[in-house]
């Protein structure tokens, strides 16, 4: 089983913790996505299990074995960097190449794998094409195939789509996603974009300040996540979060709701609210809501039919059933 393990793996620089001692269990194929703010110590616990970082203090397993002290390029994983790193006086079949002759293989398995790998990642015809003369989301296949040539036991991607535009990003998070399916191999992938880690991940590891807040499918981080972190990083937009008395009515310090659950009326309703700024994205629209008792405005998900007026007033209803509690803690009450 290629299965991949930290134990008590904690990293310090100097005197800083960065990431205190944490345990992470990630089993043969699955699609794992680190993810959370700028600063969280995903790219570095990337970077450990990597070996482009030492350990501090414990362990990190690869298939059994104490990988800890073993040099990044014998841990038998294969990683694709947010810069694609071509070479570009190559053609994309030399790039693609590359680790195959520094390992020393053979041309004619060097050639095999070539092929394959672009054949699966719809490379083949731009293989004598120099990385100058492609697009940004060829050049990140190329850097992909260049890691699936080593037929690692796992991809670690560290944010490897930031550089593209939004539409290559949407392309490009399907490819990858497509490609673990057809590969059936472990990946690792780094992003601070929640949108990537719901439509991508089988698991998500949620990070703060190097801590491990949840780890779950997106479906449960979204439907129950484990402290106000979590329910207010997880979803987009992200969950309405409100204090005061009304909260304190339902037995919580805080409650949270998502904004698909509270739907509008212009007639009756639990709360009275002025219609602000919509956002207007077609089938759906954003209505931002302030409510004279909370302390923010809400954010309301509606069908893209309904047009409101700035400044009218509506009425909100919770649905009781999608109600978040939160404790003075900020953890979830059960």
């Amino acid at each position: 089983m290629k299965h991949i393990q930290l134990k008590q793996v904690s990293k310090s620089f100097g005197d800083v913790e960065v990431i205190p001692a944490l345990d992470l269990d990630i089993e043969d194929g699955e699609f794992v996505v680190f993810v959370g703010p700028s600063g969280c110590g995903k790219s570095t616990l990337l970077r450990l299990i990597a070996g482009l970082e030492d350990v501090t203090s414990g362990q990190v397993v690869i298939n059994g074995k104490d990988a800890t002290a073993i040099p990044p390029a014998r841990r038998g994983l294969a990683m694709v960097f947010q810069s694609y790193a071509l070479y570009p006086h190559m053609s994309v079949r030399k790039n693609i190449a590359f680790p195959l002759r520094m390992a020393g293989l053979d041309k004619a398995d060097q050639a095999r794998r070539v092929e394959e790998a672009a054949k699966v990642l719809n490379l083949t015809e731009y293989l004598d094409r120099r990385p100058g003369q492609l697009s940004g989301g060829q050049r990140q296949r190329v850097a992909i195939g260049r890691a699936i040539v080593r037929e690692p036991t796992a991809f670690l991607f560290d944010e490897p789509l930031s550089n593209l535009d939004a539409a290559l990003r949407v392309g490009m998070r399907l490819e990858i996603s497509e490609l673990h399916k057809r590969l059936a191999t472990t990946m690792i992938y780094v992003t601070h974009d929640q949108v990537e880690a719901m439509t991508m991940a089988d698991k998500i590891v949620v990070l703060q300040n190097g801590v491990i807040e949840q780890v779950g499918s997106p479906l449960e981080l979204y439907r129950n996540p484990r402290n106000l972190f979590v329910a207010g990083f997880i979803g987009s937009p992200r969950m309405n979060l409100i204090k005061g008395a009304e909260a304190a009515r339902h037995k919580a310090d805080t409650i949270g709701i998502r904004p698909e659950h509270i739907s509008i009326s212009d007639k009756s309703g639990a709360w009275e609210g002025v219609v602000g700024l919509s956002e207007h994205l077609g089938s759906d629209t954003f209505f931002h809501i302030s409510c004279p008792d909370f302390a923010e405005p809400l954010t309301v998900r509606a069908s893209g039919e309904l047009d409101l007026s700035y400044g009218s007033t509506v009425y909100l209803t919770p649905d009781l059933a999608h109600l978040h509690r939160f404790d003075e803690g900020g953890f979830r009450i059960a």
